[in-house]
Formats: structure tokens, C-alpha cells, sequence
């Protein structure tokens, strides 16, 4: 361990103990931003429920298909189906590029949203980041009226707002975590994306089934606005700009990072593209993600086709799995700064430990439950665990860049988050060309094919990470090296 980190371990804990973490400023952007995530996520998983409904039954090729390979599974409802919704021709892969489109936009904006954010600060472009997705999220059914391809381009535009966003959350986070209590603050922040997830996917199933599957686009874009006005109100981009931090917990803040952060005002690209531990951060964001949102866009097709759930239930054990990551998350969180502040493990080692877990775990028990035929209860178990285990990546490699370039923590996001989207433009448009019939085995080469991805970003990540400010990141600034 450097000299950095056992400064860090020796003095942290102690200063912390003073400055309480309730009611902090801290603490509050964390809850704040986790609602800001938790409609982020929403905004953009909804559809993955609501297209189901949208589509005419007829147009699937599948629904004849699949009705022998699972018996129906579906309790007896007796409130009638709303079945006022505008139904559209839509084929099976017309379907995957609508799911895939908003990854197009978001793609674009990972980069330059953390060079923004490292230029003008985070708080504004997170905050018009999810302000302009909800604006376009409430265009969505007009857009779907007027025909697919502007459908495609509000989602891609959609895309392109959220991408900013975790690049500048991390940019804001560089300035505002303390590196003793990282983990606990992103763990916070970033489980309202899970959160999200687990509140959207089954209320966007009760919407469309006792209302109409455009008022899941006109409920969380008006709360998405909502949102935005308590943001823009109550934050700050720094501890130095905020109007009600203490000045205990300011010099507290400060004082941890003053170590860790680069004063020079060009961005240092070249060593930065030609770091190991960077591309290590790389290699396991894509892997993770390809299973992510490969679940996250097609789970509610999943569960409709192959174990023959309604939309009501589909919703409830769609959601399911992401309760358990996001109580991983928080849970993962504590774990981790514990493990380095009380028990002195190493940044790198805890990172690396709890990659592992999170990318080895998730692949064996998705490639499982696609092998159980149709067992519904150990299928949705065998989901749920899988992305419950993914949550351990939020204290993994996920936050890593602040460990290694707190100073460029929202650009390197921005790179690794730029090529972790490939996956959600790619996996749902090859899932859906691979399930054209929807049958089990299918579906099983859909999870052979993220499991393996998993394990092979997992290795590459324990053998070449890092857990210390790389010197690229800090070059510059006078005390770095004593």
C-alpha cells in the first residue's frame, strides 16, 4: 500500500468520526442524486414494459410458437383488461431497434459529458440531462403515432440526454466523497438506478393493464420534471460553492482529497488512454453491462413468451432481480469501506474481490436458468440471484476511476462508459434475431453468450486493475510523491 493510502487509513476515520454523516451535505447529495438515478432509470426502462403492450399480439411470430413450450402461468384476474392503448405492427426486430435506439444517442454524449463536467461543473448537466429525457419521454406517444422511425429518434434523443449523467456524477463525486467513504456515498447514489428499476418495471405493468400504456410515459416525465426543480434548488458542484455545508465537514472534505486531485488544466489523454488499470475498468463495464442490459430491455419478454406470465405479473418478477441488486448495492457499500477503513484491505484488493463476485456469480446462475426448462420458481430465483450478485460490482470496478484519477473521474466514466454501451445497442437487436421462435433453447444461447462475457471481463479485470492515483492524475500538483 502507497504512502497515500495509509495516510489515508491512519487519519481518515478519525476526522470522519467528527463530522457526523446524518443530515450531511454529503450524505444529502448521495439521496438526492438517488432519486435523481432512480428516474433515471425509469425513464428509461419503462418501455421495455409498455412495448409489450403496444404491440398487436398477431405480429409475433413467437405467441404461436411458444404457447407448447410452457403451460400458461397466470393467476385468475377478474378486473378487466384496459385495452384502449393504440396497438402497432411491429415485428420482432423492429421491436430490438426500438429498445436498442436510445443507446445511440447515449453513446454519443459519455465522452463529452465528462469533459463538460470536468470544464463547468456536474450540477448542470446532470440536472438538464434527466430534465431533457423527461421532456422527451412525455413526446414518447406522439412519436409512436407518428410512425417508427420518430419513435426511434426520441428514444435515441432520449439517449443522448442521459448520457451525460454518470459522467457527471462521478465529476461531482471527485470533489464531494472523501476516499474512506467512496463506496458508501456511489452505493447510495447509484442504487436509485436499481431502485428505479424495481418500482417502474411492475407499476409500468399495472399502468398499462388498468389504464393505458401511455400514461407510463406521461407519469415519470412529469416526475423527472419534478425532479429537476428540487436539484437545481438545493445542490452544489463543489463544498467550496455550497450554501449550507458546515465548515467542520467543508475542511473535512477537503482535506481528504488534497492528496488525490490535479491542478492542471489540460487533460492529460495519452497516458490516460494508455493506462492498464483504465482499460481494465473497460473491459469489465462492457462485460457487465452486456448482461444488464440484455435483462434489462428483454426480461418482461422473457417472462411473457417463454414462462407465460401476464403483464401484471411479468411486471412484479421483472422487477424482482432488481430489488436484490439494489439491496446489494447499498448493502455492498458498507461492506466495502469497512473492509478498507477497519480491517486495512487494500483498495485494489477489495475492488478486485468484489468484481469478482459480482461478474463470476451473476454469469453461473443466468447460464443456470436457462438449462430448467419450464420451472418458474427456480427460473425467476435463478434470475434474481444473478442480478442480485451484480450489485457487488457497484463497490468493484464501477467507482474504480475515482481510485485511480479522482481529478478526471467523469472523463474516464465517459470512456469506459462510452464502450459499456455497445452492449445495450448490440445485445437486445442479437437477442432478439437469436429468438425469432422464442423457444428455450433460444433463449439459453442468449445467456450462454452473457455469462461468457461476464467471466472473461471478470479475469481481465482482477489481473490488471489498479487501486492507486495513477501518476498520469496527479502530475502537477506539488505534494504528490512527499
Amino acid at each position: 500500500m502507497s504512502l497515500k493510502s495509509e495516510l489515508a487509513t491512519d487519519v481518515g476515520p478519525k476526522t470522519a468520526r467528527q463530522v457526523p454523516a446524518c443530515c450531511s451535505a454529503r450524505y444529502n447529495l448521495a439521496v438526492l442524486a438517488c432519486f435523481g438515478f432512480f428516474l433515471l432509470y425509469a425513464l428509461r426502462v419503462n418501455l421495455s414494459v409498455a412495448l409489450v403492450d403496444m404491440v398487436e399480439p398477431n405480429t409475433s411470430l413467437a405467441k404461436n410458437v411458444t404457447s407448447n413450450v410452457c403451460p400458461e402461468h397466470s393467476s385468475t384476474m377478474n378486473v378487466p383488461r384496459n385495452t384502449t392503448g393504440e396497438k402497432y405492427s411491429w415485428d420482432a426486430d423492429t421491436q430490438g431497434w426500438i429498445l436498442g435506439s436510445f443507446f445511440y444517442g447515449y453513446i454519443i454524449t459519455q465522452i463529452p459529458g465528462g469533459y463538460l463536467a470536468s470544464k463547468i461543473g456536474g450540477k448542470l448537466l446532470l440536472g438538464f440531462g434527466i430534465f431533457g429525457t423527461s421532456v422527451f419521454t412525455l413526446l414518447t406517444p406522439l412519436a409512436a403515432n407518428l410512425g417508427v422511425g420518430y419513435l426511434i429518434a426520441v428514444r435515441a434523443l432520449e439517449g443522448l440526454g442521459e448520457g451525460v449523467t454518470f459522467p457527471a456524477m462521478h465529476s461531482m463525486w471527485s470533489s464531494w466523497a472523501p476516499p474512506l467513504e467512496r463506496s458508501k456515498l456511489l452505493s447510495i447514489s447509484y442504487a436509485g438506478a436499481q431502485l428505479g428499476t424495481v418500482v417502474s418495471l411492475p407499476l409500468s405493468g399495472l399502468i398499462c393493464y388498468y389504464m393505458n400504456w401511455v400514461y407510463v410515459f406521461y407519469i415519470f416525465g412529469a416526475l423527472g420534471v419534478l425532479w429537476w426543480f428540487f436539484w437545481m434548488f438545493l445542490v452544489s458542484d463543489t463544498p467550496e460553492t455550497h450554501r449550507s455545508i458546515s465548515h467542520a465537514e467543508r475542511e473535512y472534505i477537503l482535506s481528504s482529497l488534497k492528496d488525490q486531485l490535479s491542478t492542471q488544466k489540460s487533460v492529460p489523454w495519452r497516458p490516460m488512454l494508455e493506462s492498464l488499470p483504465l482499460w481494465a475498468i473497460v473491459v469489465a463495464h462492457f462485460s457487465y453491462n452486456w448482461t444488464f442490459y440484455t435483462l434489462l430491455t428483454l426480461l418482461p419478454t422473457y417472462m411473457k413468451e417463454i414462462l407465460r406470465f401476464d403483464a401484471q405479473e411479468n411486471g412484479f418478477l421483472s422487477a424482482l432481480p432488481y430489488f436484490g441488486c439494489w439491496l446489494c448495492i447499498i448493502l455492498s457499500g458498507q461492506i466495502a469501506d469497512y473492509l478498507r477503513e477497519k480491517q486495512n484491505f487494500s483498495t485494489v484488493c477489495v475492488r478486485k474481490c468484489f468484481t469478482l463476485i459480482g461478474m463470476i456469480g451473476p454469469a453461473v446462475f443466468l447460464v443456470a436458468a436457462g438449462f430448467i426448462g419450464c420451472n418458474y420458481t427456480l427460473a425467476v430465483a435463478f434470475v434474481t440471484i444473478s442480478t442480485t450478485l451484480g450489485g457487488f460490482c457497484t463497490s468493484g470496478y464501477s467507482i474504480n476511476h475515482l481510485d485511480i484519477a479522482p481529478s478526471y473521474a467523469g472523463i474516464l466514466l465517459g470512456i469506459t462508459n462510452s464502450f459499456a454501451t455497445i452492449p445495450g445497442m448490440v445485445g437486445p437487436v442479437i437477442a432478439k434475431n437469436l429468438t425469432h421462435n422464442n423457444t428455450v433453447g433460444e433463449w439459453q444461447m442468449v445467456f450462454y453468450i452473457a455469462g461468457s462475457i461476464n467471466l472473461f471481463g471478470a479475469i481481465f479485470f482482477a489481473l490488471f486493475a489498479s487501486g492507486e492515483v495513477q501518476d498520469w492524475a496527479v502530475s502537477g500538483y506539488h505534494l504528490h510523491r512527499n
